[in-house]
């Protein structure tokens, strides 16, 4: 090995040694610039701009000597050089490329503190690799210290001093905490040398005022040279053969156009086969980010650099793995900050970690992918903070073909997105066939140097829109506006619109293409959740495909996506309205069936919110039911409908939004329309939006028909009986309907199958307020209004445009007892007409026939009427027990013997379970399996 000194002559001033530093005296390769010839490279825009006031100015009247042109070193300059070689057999010093080596890439993160540094060793040591290779950044927020060092000098901020003394004190506290002996003191000389050297340099920045690219460069890369000699310091104390690489000896890049450099790969591989003869080892620290061109001046790799490093280093090796060591368990379906359950991926393949790391997901930067895929080297993604997540694969794709064929969301491995767009269209008649027009408008948008994010053209050719960063749409429309104005004035361009406001949603997946429908299952996602798509690009590829929506639908249109390609088929946020008896009933009948349809039906229902008349409950993630009831009270907030709403429908993950209303209240109703009109579905039993005013049905039902939204109210009229289904598909399939007749209030069925055998009226009435057949006040059921609501819901359901005021209703209350000021004293006033009632069961009874008290739907005649009627012990009416419900459908089809549905139509379970099969329908109509 080659050891070079410098003589004091040289080393007198902390400067020179700053200008000496910025240049390799390469030992043997005469050909390389010397460390003069790169000063001079590097500071001649300020020798050729400045006078007095220039770096070349402040070197001479320190009495430095700057040569000119490519001349032999000064002669101050004295190096002395020593072979230490010899102990080193010739076969170690030869680089041996392959499976044997592995490369680690650690982020500034990773390494931000003392403890995390002897973190990272640990890792190292314990990694059974053969032969270790580790990039590490400057440890975290070391890069910007760096930057804003420069910033304040050419700002002739003079608080660049104290900034500069706190990055020494930065690491000199972290060397303390994790080196002793030799190995401290070897450190803080070098790095107190560096902090000289760099105080200097930007003392001559400060007086000339300005920064050369390169030398920003040099400044800002000590924070990776830092952070390798720590950490090989700290692996050498675990007796690992260890030596720290300054990768500026080793990566030659060419500085590009697009300010990205390109890796010289031939150079490089010579220069690192020469360096590791100088350096042999099994471990290897190397900086990364940094980087040398041709002519040996210090550069970086721009942007995502360390990662670069590890990728092109991975490839110089011919590496088994490159594992990027980062603070995220993996590489995400999507953004977790905008989809909470958003999952890990387990692999991708290079080109879908392309595509999504360019439409702005945390992967890699697509460069970093190239050099490890000429090679099929694989990248791991690994957690530092948590070493028990496997991390996400990025390999070729046939490492997994068996995992995509068993799981359909791996045909679409991720979704992405990218804000603050807006979309330029250009369209007009004299753009068709004509050759040259799209090269026209893509040049002007080059002139003025804005970034095209997306292109969508018609087969037409009669428009061509494309996406670019809002802040550069004025510019991109103006020069359009310029360079056609003549067309745009002749009329062969209509015109240049500018839609700004939009948002991109990517897709990406390598099966796409060999998978017939994911671009179906995307698009009606996106429909289902009343997403307007704006413009759509595809590549022949498929690996991805690419949507432009309005910016406020676009994280909604995100979770609508991952939702049905990565949560369950169908996935539904709700909101329980009215935890009475009946919405209790049904959160606990969700509870118990919850893991069953998920599991087997692939439905997955989320209880986001609870709202009772006086508390509500929220969830961002869904309700534990089986403690529903004991988190209300713990963490019951407030009752707000509006606020409630919000919560369910906008501030979660999940796209499908189901309202249910199990109240009776009129306000609640009134609000359904506006639900609908939002993309939220509702599901109840409450029969008021239904029966009340025509008007507002008409407006309510016109809307459900032209929308993707769904409104379902089976349990309006027979709790848990299909009445409503059972008419509807009459209705669909063409049959006309006559006459609807039935016993429509399981509380009144329950009464008069009972008023007999000469038990009084008022005393049934009271046995089945007793037991929980009737409301609170029986009254409310014997009057007669809740049939009629039922009896106008099926009129119009029939195609009859009738208000509630149009029914007859002939009520059981009797008069004198309307006005009583409570149930209590109407129950205590109702024996006294028991007579009446009595008299009438004993006319009927003797004529061979029972009372029941029905609705009545007459079609034919347009009317409904809903009273007290006798029927034959052999009417099927006749027939009831219990609190059964029973509907005779006479129709065209079903003339002679009417269609019956018959069964339970009261009780808290069976309109409970009336309402989740209208849930589970919903889930149907979403796409869940029939």
């Amino acid at each position: 090995m080659l050891v070079v000194s410098v003589s004091a002559a040289m080393a007198s001033s902390s400067f020179s040694t700053a200008v000496a530093h910025l240049s390799r005296v390469s030992t043997a390769h005469t050909s390389l610039p010397s460390h003069h010839n790169l000063f001079q490279s590097q500071c001649r825009p300020f020798f050729l701009s400045r006078s007095s006031h220039s770096l070349r100015g402040f070197c001479l009247r320190k009495g430095f000597t700057l040569p000119r042109g490519r001349k032999a070193p000064s002669p101050a300059v004295h190096a002395s050089f020593t072979d230490l070689s010899t102990n080193v057999s010739l076969e170690d010093k030869q680089l041996a490329k392959g499976e044997t080596w592995s490369v680690h890439k650690f982020g500034g993160t990773c390494v931000g503190t003392s403890q995390r540094i002897q973190n990272v060793a640990e890792i190292v040591v314990k990694d059974d690799s053969e032969r270790k290779l580790v990039v590490v950044s400057a440890m975290s927020k070391v890069t910007d210290m760096m930057y804003d060092l420069i910033h304040k000098a050419q700002s002739r901020d003079e608080s660049y001093i104290s900034s500069l003394d706190a990055v020494l004190e930065k690491h000199s506290a972290t060397a303390h905490d994790i080196l002793d002996g030799d190995n401290l003191a070897s450190f803080l000389s070098k790095l107190h040398h560096d902090i000289s050297n760099l105080k200097a340099m930007l003392r001559a920045i400060y007086i000339a005022g300005h920064a050369t690219e390169s030398f920003t460069d040099f400044v800002v890369g000590h924070g990776e040279l830092w952070s390798a000699q720590m950490l090989s310091l700290v692996i050498r104390k675990n007796g690992i053969d260890c030596n720290w690489m300054d990768t500026r000896d080793v990566l030659i890049v060419n500085p590009t156009s697009t300010n990205q450099v390109d890796p010289d790969y031939l150079e490089s591989e010579r220069r690192l086969e020469k360096w590791y003869s100088l350096n042999p080892c099994k471990v290897i620290i190397a900086t990364g980010f940094i980087a040398s061109t041709h002519k040996n001046i210090p550069t970086t790799l721009k942007r995502d650099g360390s990662d670069f490093s590890a990728a092109i280093m991975g490839a110089l090796f011919r590496a088994r793995q490159v594992t990027i060591w980062t603070d995220v368990d993996g590489v995400y379906s999507a953004d977790p900050r905008k989809v909470s359950e958003a999952v890990i991926l387990k692999t991708l393949s290079y080109q879908e970690a392309w595509e999504m790391s360019y439409f702005g997901a945390n992967v890699l930067h697509p460069r970093t992918i190239i050099p490890v895929m000429r090679y099929g080297i694989p990248i791991m993604i690994r957690n530092i903070f948590n070493l028990s997540a496997p991390g996400t694969k990025i390999c070729h794709p046939s490492v997994n073909d068996h995992e995509d064929m068993q799981n359909l969301q791996n045909y679409v491995k991720g979704f992405a997105t990218i804000d603050n767009l807006a979309l330029v269209n250009v369209e007009g008649t004299g753009m068709a066939g004509v050759p040259g027009t799209a090269s026209a408008i893509f040049g002007a948008v080059k002139d003025v140097g804005a970034n095209v994010i997306m292109i969508s053209q018609a087969s037409s050719e009669h428009s061509v829109c494309f996406a670019v960063p809002e802040k550069e749409v004025k510019a991109v429309a103006d020069a359009l506006q310029s360079r056609f104005r003549q067309a745009l004035d002749n009329g062969r361009l209509s015109q240049v619109a500018v839609i700004p406001n939009c948002s991109i949603l990517a897709a990406v997946g390598q099966k796409m293409a060999s998978t017939p429908g994911v671009s179906a299952s995307l698009f009606n996602a996106l429909a289902k959740a009343n997403i307007n798509v704006r413009a759509i690009a595809q590549g022949c590829s498929e690996y991805n495909i690419t949507v432009v929506v309005k910016r406020e639908d676009c994280i909604k249109a995100l979770r609508a996506v991952h939702s049905r390609f990565y949560l369950s088929r169908t996935t539904i946020a709700m909101g329980i309205i009215g935890p009475g008896l009946i919405g209790s009933t049904l959160l606990d009948q969700l509870r118990d069936q919850a893991s069953t349809l998920k599991e087997e039906f692939n439905i997955d229902l989320r209880v986001m919110g609870i709202l009772g008349s006086k508390s509500m409950l929220l969830s961002e993630a869904g309700i534990d039911l089986t403690r529903w009831r004991e988190l209300r009270g713990e963490r019951g907030e407030v009752a707000d409908l509006e606020r409630f709403v919000q919560h369910v429908h906008g501030n979660h993950f999940i796209p499908n939004t189901a309202l249910v209303d199990c109240t009776a209240d009129t306000g609640v109703a009134g609000y359904y329309y506006d639900w609908l009109r939002k993309g939220i579905h509702v599901v109840t039993p409450n029969k008021k939006a239904n029966s009340g005013p025509l008007d507002q049905y008409l407006r309510l039902r016109a809307l459900q028909r032209q929308s993707y939204t769904h409104y379902f109210y089976e349990a309006t009229v027979g709790a848990g009986l299909p009445i409503v289904s059972t008419l509807r598909g009459l209705l669909e399939t063409g049959d006309r309907i006559l006459q609807i007749e039935g016993i429509f209030s399981g509380t009144l069925s329950y009464i008069f199958n009972n008023f007999k055998d000469g038990r009084a009226f008022s005393e049934v009435v009271a046995e089945a307020k007793e037991a929980g057949y009737t409301e609170p006040d029986p009254r409310d059921d014997l009057s007669g209004t809740d049939v009629a609501r039922k009896v106008i819901i099926l009129a119009r359901e029939s195609g009859l445009k009738l208000e509630l005021s149009n029914i007859p209703v002939g009520s059981l209350v009797p008069e004198p007892l309307r006005g009583c000021a409570s149930a209590q004293e109407f129950m205590q006033e109702l024996p006294k007409f028991d007579q009446e009632f009595t008299k009438k069961q004993e006319d009927a009874e003797n004529a061979g026939e029972v009372l029941r008290y029905v609705g009545v739907v007459d079609v034919t005649n347009k009317k409904g009427v809903v009273e007290l009627r006798r029927y034959k012990k052999d009417h099927p009416f006749a027939q009831l027990s219990g609190s059964d419900n029973i509907i005779a459908f006479t129709t065209r089809r079903y003339q002679d013997q009417p269609l019956i549905v018959r069964g339970p139509g009261a009780g808290a379970q069976v309109t409970a379970g009336g309402i989740f099969s209208d849930i589970l329908r919903l889930a149907s109509y979403l796409g869940a399996p029939s």
